[in-house]
C-alpha cells in the first residue's frame, strides 16, 4: 500500500508529461512478447520522449543469443536517430536481468571460427569479437542518456551491457558477476575496459575479473557501480521512470551534449577535455533552449514547464 502511494505520487508530479503512475509502470511491464521485427526486445514507450528497450527472451533467463547480439545494434542506432525520444531504459523481463551468454546458441560463432588456416581463422574470430563488442558500444555511443535498471541477477555479459550504460539502479535481491574466467576466457566485449572507469577501484575490479565471485547490491552502490537500490522490481522500474522523466523534461541540447562530454572527457585528460568542450559550445551555446531555460529561471519556473523542440 505504502509503495503504491509513493509511485503514485511520484508520478503526479509530472502530469503534462506522463501517464497516469500505474499505467505507466505497467507499459514498462513485458506483456506481448517481443517487439517485431526484433525476437530477443520488446520496445514500448510508457511516457512522453521516454523508450523502454526490454530484454525479452525470460524462459531462457534472458541470455544473450545470437539475434541479440545484432538487434541491440539496430534498435539502438534507431533510438539515436529518433527526435522523440530523449532518453532510454533498459530493464530485464521475468525473473532477473541476464544469464549473460548463450552459450549453446553462440558456440558454432566461438568455438568453430571459419578458416582455411590459423591467420584466416583469426581474422575471422577477430571480427566475430569486434562485432560483438559493437552491441554494447553502441548503447555508450547513443547521445539519449541510458538508465539500466537491474533485478536479480546480472552475470556475464550482463555486466559488459550495464557498464555501457550511464545511470544504473538495481533491486535489493541484485546481483553481479564477471563470469568469464569461469567459462574460460577473458571478457572481452567492454568489462575489462569500462569496469574500472566506472568503480575506481582497480584492486576491486581485479578481484571480481579473477574470482568470478559475486557482488551483491549494497556493495555494488557502496563502490558505485550503481547509484540506488530498491527494494524490488516495481519500486526500481517505479524510480527509473522517474528519473528519465527528469531528464525527458530538459533541453534535448544541454542533455545529449552532455552525455557526449562526459564520455569524451572520460577517456581524454582535462585538457583535451575542455578544449573539445569550447568547440562544442561554440555552436549549442546557440540554441534557443539556452534562452527559453535563463527566462524560466528568473521567473522561477520548473524546466517541466518550457516547450524545448525536438532535437
Amino acid at each position: 500500500m505504502m509503495l503504491s502511494v509513493i509511485v503514485r505520487s511520484a508520478l503526479t508530479k509530472y502530469r503534462g508529461l506522463w501517464l497516469p503512475g500505474q499505467a505507466a509502470v505497467r507499459a514498462m511491464s513485458s506483456s506481448g512478447g517481443p517487439t517485431p521485427p526484433y525476437t530477443t526486445l520488446c520496445i514500448s514507450h510508457p511516457a512522453e520522449s521516454v523508450t523502454h528497450v526490454e530484454l525479452h527472451r525470460p524462459e531462457k533467463r534472458n541470455a544473450m543469443n545470437k539475434a541479440f547480439w545484432s538487434e541491440m545494434v539496430d534498435c539502438f542506432n534507431e533510438i539515436a536517430g529518433d527526435p522523440n525520444c530523449r532518453v532510454v531504459v533498459v530493464s530485464g523481463a521475468g525473473k532477473l536481468f541476464t544469464a549473460g551468454i548463450d552459450l549453446m546458441d553462440m558456440a558454432s560463432d566461438v568455438l568453430q571460427p571459419q578458416g582455411d588456416d590459423a591467420a584466416r581463422v583469426s581474422w575471422n574470430l577477430r571480427k566475430t569479437i569486434t562485432k560483438y563488442q559493437e552491441t554494447f558500444s553502441v548503447i555508450e555511443r547513443c547521445p539519449k542518456p541510458v538508465v539500466v535498471a537491474v533485478h536479480g541477477a546480472c552475470v556475464g555479459g550482463g555486466v559488459d551491457l550495464i557498464t555501457a550504460c550511464d545511470i544504473r539502479l538495481c533491486t535489493q535481491d541484485a546481483w553481479f558477476q564477471v563470469k568469464e574466467v569461469d567459462i574460460g576466457l577473458a571478457a572481452d566485449v567492454g568489462t575489462l575496459q569500462r569496469l574500472p572507469k566506472v568503480i575506481g577501484s582497480r584492486s576491486l575490479v581485479n578481484e571480481l575479473a579473477l574470482t568470478a565471485r559475486k557482488m551483491y547490491a549494497d556493495e555494488a552502490k557502496s563502490c558505485g557501480l550503481v547509484s540506488r537500490v530498491f527494494a524490488d522490481k516495481r519500486a526500481l522500474m517505479a524510480g527509473a521512470l522517474e528519473m528519465a522523466g527528469e531528464i525527458a523534461v530538459r533541453s534535448p541540447v544541454a542533455v545529449q551534449g552532455t552525455k557526449i562530454n562526459l564520455v569524451y572527457s572520460r577517456d581524454h585528460s582535462v585538457a583535451e577535455g575542455l578544449d573539445y568542450m569550447a568547440t562544442w559550445n561554440m555552436s549549442m551555446l546557440q540554441t534557443q533552449d539556452v534562452m527559453k531555460s535563463a527566462q524560466a529561471s528568473m521567473e522561477k519556473k520548473s524546466p517541466k514547464t518550457i516547450a524545448f523542440s525536438k532535437l
